[in-house]
């Protein structure tokens, strides 16, 4: 049966529950262990597919299709795993579940409550991936703050569960806040006693305590914390700000979270976390030959987070280069008019993926200038039917050719809706979602970065390319580079007379890895190196 390990937060938000519980998954992980890690979201969303990226970041997609929390991406990415639609739970699925069983009479006429049959839901949601494959430790990040009215029921089912099941099967981690005055020029515990209080309310004790700090924390304040929140001085944690969050595994490791986390769960194992390649990375990371400046042309600048996986994708793929990759965020309103000088000095232009008419001016002009300035250009999803429209209007002359989704009227709809989604009402959760095959011209750039023909990539999307242009489009260089091989959607377009011009439909940014970056963007990073040679 598997342990588990359940991360909650105190405080304020944004402390960092995910990185933590990614960081020490990785730990685990490294020494051996079969280890996963799931989220369970408060809020009311069935998931995050309908939300505004302002509200919530990154929407995630896993390779089942399901739409999900940023973290999970953090997940994937720290411990090279692939997550499903059972790693990340909502309240509006745990409400969805306990109310589709009072509609078929589930509950035999019984009022329904919160205690116990939300609860026991969320137990149940708690334990799934326990029955679909055989981990050693499960860790669960409760999403939300302690003291939170939406968080109650998450915590009433963790009281729950540490009473049903052994004493050394479940073990809390809570993440808090130790601030700094700079008046008094001290750190101040009060807000984390509180905090526990909290937690001590609704009837946990937390074994480990996780102080987020911009300063290193005293013996004095470990042994406080422990006489006052009524743990071992051992198990208070430091988590100082990181340079980077790819520090975050070795901080923990100083501080022998996973040590503690083994001996509470009374596991024995002694193989130590090497995390070998882990370090190989960072040292890259800190420690460039190169800079490059990436602009990334998007709808959602303000929020960056809007935005995760395809930043934390430079990241990888520029330590890999041994290369800093500068992100410059661009808004695409801002490229209407008089936008020569914002990306002037650039050496590669990606136009992000997004919903919706605001900025598509712009991002038509970033193409363009990409196109005609031979500057490394990658389009994703949205990107990839931006560079078809631009294509179609500036190289074929089919003046006012568009996507359907901006013009439905257009006399050159080059992007159309799929036809599967023609007739669909609700939004949530009804695009093109998931893990699907390509197969790419064995004479495409493409398939040279891949070092393959033969690959699956994540989608999400409505919209497609057009395929009754298809041959107009390759007459003037423009070649499907990639296709699916049961549906014939183009999935990578090439612009052969440009050193890297490549659109693809799907999401590179969702499979790469620390230890594993994505090909596309290793060799996107190694056009913009060659495009600062070639004008150095």
């Amino acid at each position: 049966m598997a342990k588990y390990i359940f991360v909650t937060g105190g405080v304020t938000s944004s402390l960092g529950k995910g990185i933590i519980a990614a960081s020490l998954g990785k730990l685990l992980l490294d020494r051996g262990l079969n280890v996963t890690i799931q989220k369970f979201d408060p809020y009311i969303n069935v998931d995050p597919g309908t939300l505004n990226p302002y509200e919530h970041g990154e929407c995630y997609v896993t390779d089942d299709g399901a739409e999900t929390d940023l973290d999970l991406g953090h997940y994937e990415r720290f411990l090279n795993i692939s997550t499903s639609q059972a790693n990340n739970v909502t309240t509006g699925k745990i409400y969805q579940t306990v109310i589709s069983k009072e509609r078929r009479g589930d509950y035999l006429g019984k009022t329904v409550q919160i205690v116990p049959h939300i609860t026991n839901e969320i137990k149940r949601r708690f334990r799934l991936l326990e029955y679909k494959e055989n981990y050693d430790i499960i860790i669960t990040e409760l999403g939300g703050t302690v003291g939170d009215i939406e968080s109650l029921p998450y915590l009433e089912a963790l009281r729950q569960l540490k009473r049903d099941l052994p004493k050394n099967d479940v073990l809390t981690i809570h993440l808090t806040l130790i601030p700094y005055l700079k008046t008094s020029q001290e750190l101040k515990t009060k807000p984390t006693q509180h905090s526990v209080k909290e937690l001590l309310h609704v009837g946990i004790q937390p074994d480990i305590l996780a102080c987020r700090t911009e300063r290193h924390i005293t013996d004095e304040i470990k042994e406080k914390l422990a006489l006052f929140c009524n743990v071992r001085k051992q198990d208070v944690i430091e988590a100082i700000d990181a340079e980077t969050i790819y520090d975050v595994p070795l901080l923990l490791q100083k501080e022998k979270l996973d040590d503690i986390v083994l001996e509470k769960l009374n596991i024995v194992n002694r193989k130590k976390a090497t995390l070998a390649v882990w370090k190989e990375h960072l040292t890259n990371l800190k420690n460039p030959k190169h800079t490059v400046n990436i602009a990334l042309v998007g709808k959602y600048i303000e929020l960056m987070d809007s935005y995760k996986s395809i930043v934390e994708s430079f990241i990888h793929a520029g330590a890999n280069n041994e290369t800093k990759v500068n992100v410059i965020p661009v808004k695409a309103e801002d490229l209407t008019k008089g936008f020569t000088e914002i990306l002037e000095n650039v050496s590669g232009i990606l136009v992000a993926p997004g919903f919706g008419e605001r900025g598509i001016e712009g991002k038509l002009n970033a193409v363009r200038f990409a196109r005609e300035n031979n500057i490394p250009f990658l389009g994703i999803c949205l990107g990839m039917q931006i560079a078809i429209v631009e294509f179609a209007r500036n190289v074929l002359n089919m003046e006012n050719a568009n996507s359907t989704e901006f013009d439905s009227k257009t006399p050159y709809p080059v992007i159309d809706l799929m036809q599967e989604q023609v007739n669909l009402i609700n939004k949530g959760g009804t695009m093109r979602l998931g893990a699907y095959k390509c197969t790419l011209d064995k004479d495409s750039k493409t398939s040279e970065f891949y070092g393959t023909t033969e690959i699956e990539e994540r989608h999400r999307h409505r919209y497609e390319f057009n395929n009754k242009y298809l041959e107009q489009f390759e007459a003037m260089g423009m070649k499907a580079a990639g296709k699916n091989p049961v549906s014939n959607l183009v999935e990578v377009m090439e612009y052969k007379d440009h050193p890297f011009f490549i659109g693809v439909q799907f999401h590179p940014e969702y499979k790469s890895r620390v230890v594993k970056p994505h090909p596309l963007f290793i060799a996107f990073i190694k056009a913009a190196l060659n495009y600062n040679k070639i004008n150095s």
